[in-house]
């Protein structure tokens, strides 16, 4: 039958016998503590002795009866072991049979007194630590951080009894110290300009996806496009050391860098900076809409008209121009000029009255935005054109609350905004790692067909 006794010697520890060699025994263990410091009562429990790689002894997590008392545990220790916890795992490794999960037997630095049920007993009060681990699975602290980190040529035996000692003993590594060993935080700052979120937000779950899966966290800031509460939040994140700056924003237009020289890198996402030594990750506007016209194209459309935000707008241009050079190049053009107008389903309804003023036979109109497209839609079916049997009808941005209100619903052109955050976050790890990727880089678009081009089927 396994023994468990308590000590006050120089190091308060829990003294584990036991005869058996192999198999598993169970059985239950009485203890009496000394009544030295305060400490009283008794403890009764379910205990474990297994062989597995080398074998180690468990105390169930389910232990049965009550402490009156435990006080002060672990506070006149040598210098050398810091808590009764350390002190076991160093003086007391292994018996014949195995190894103690000392944690699972007593509480540290306990202030109050233990409630009488089984729940709170051998819980410990400080966080496990990675030479807890190591010395659970029998190895150095070097091969159980290797294991951990997926790093160095270990067999892979060791290496899932290393996890199983860290699933075991709840153990989460230490921010701080993994900060201290690598000089670097493993944070990163994210500053927005887009106070809605419409892009912005798609772009920073990409980000956090791609950072999650490099065990990095992420500060968000909102900058709200104010020069000065930017910079605040510049030199906030600077202050918290963080590893590198994400910026991002609601619109593609080449905006001023936010610092300059700034000691870690920077990456610009949705937004770019009017600095070409900059990483900057923008949406490739001009593909998408060159997308958009071989789609119609594709659907035996050729009188194409196109509807879309202010000229003043650099994704308003852009559109515009690449979908008339790519009807340029079959030998076809615009019915009509471009019509610039607001991102809006107002400017929509009033841009298919210009259109039908002005006598432009069309048969599909391709518009710079979903909500443009939203107001076309519902001004072609109030003048008794169909869509799309008379107009296909095409948006861009892939908006879901308007692609989905449209009727039909509406085919558009995707940003993929969250693949973008993504590219965005992998371009700023390579650059904390020393290969960062200078000037503007054109994420593609895709086409998402839906029935405002298509015949539905019969």
């Amino acid at each position: 039958m396994p023994h468990l006794s308590w000590s006050s010697g120089p190091a308060v520890v829990l003294q584990w016998s036991c005869g058996a060699r192999a198999g598993v025994v169970q059985g239950s263990c009485r203890g009496r503590p000394a009544r030295r410091r305060g400490v009283s009562g008794s403890w009764r429990g379910t205990w474990e002795v297994r062989r597995g790689g080398p074998p180690w002894c468990v105390a169930k997590r389910e232990a049965l009866g009550q402490v009156a008392r435990v006080r002060k545990l672990g506070k006149r220790l040598p210098s050398r072991y810091p808590t009764a916890f350390q002190a076991v795992n160093s003086l007391f490794p292994r018996c014949y049979s195995g190894f103690v999960v000392a944690r699972t037997a007593y509480r540290v630095g306990a202030r109050q007194p233990l409630k009488e049920s089984g729940g709170n007993v051998g819980k410990l009060e400080r966080h496990a630590t990675i030479a807890d681990v190591a010395a659970l699975a029998g190895v150095s602290v070097g091969t159980a951080s290797k294991a951990l980190n997926g790093r160095g040529s270990l067999r892979e035996e060791t290496r899932m009894r290393v996890r199983e000692a860290a699933r075991q003993l709840s153990f989460e590594a230490n921010a701080g110290a993994r900060s201290l060993h690598s000089g670097r935080t493993y944070t990163v700052g994210m500053i927005t300009t887009d106070t809605i979120g419409r892009f912005s937000i798609p772009v920073l779950m990409g980000a956090e996806d791609a950072l999650g899966a490099g065990e990095m966290s992420v500060f968000l800031c909102d900058g709200r496009d104010d020069p000065i509460r930017e910079q605040y939040y510049v030199k906030t994140l600077l202050s918290r050391r963080v590893d590198g700056m994400i910026v991002t924003g609601r619109r593609t237009e080449a905006r001023a860098p936010i610092g300059a020289n700034l000691p870690v890198p920077v990456v610009y996402a949705f937004i770019s900076s009017a600095d070409p030594g900059d990483c900057s990750v923008v949406p490739d506007e001009a593909g998408g809409a060159r997308k958009a016209v071989e789609h119609l194209l594709a659907v035996g459309r050729t009188r194409i008209a196109h509807v879309t935000g202010p000229e003043h707008h650099n994704s308003a241009r852009v559109r515009a121009a690449a979908a008339a050079e790519r009807l340029a190049e079959d030998g076809l053009s615009l019915v009509a000029p471009p019509l610039f107008g607001g991102w809006s389903e107002v400017w929509g309804r009033q841009a298919v009255g210009i259109l039908l003023a002005g006598r432009s036979e069309f048969d599909a109109v391709f518009c710079g935005s979903d909500q443009i497209a939203r107001g076309v839609c519902d001004a072609l079916r109030a003048a008794g054109r169909r869509v799309p049997q008379d107009v296909a009808l095409i948006g861009f941005d892939n908006w879901d609350v308007m692609t989905e209100a449209c009727q039909p619903p509406l085919t558009s052109i995707d940003l993929d905004l969250e693949g973008l955050g993504r590219s965005a976050a992998e371009m700023l790890l390579a650059a904390i790692n020393g290969s960062p990727s200078p000037g503007r880089h054109a994420h593609p678009c895709r086409l998402v067909v839906r029935e405002s081009t298509t015949m539905p089927l019969p």
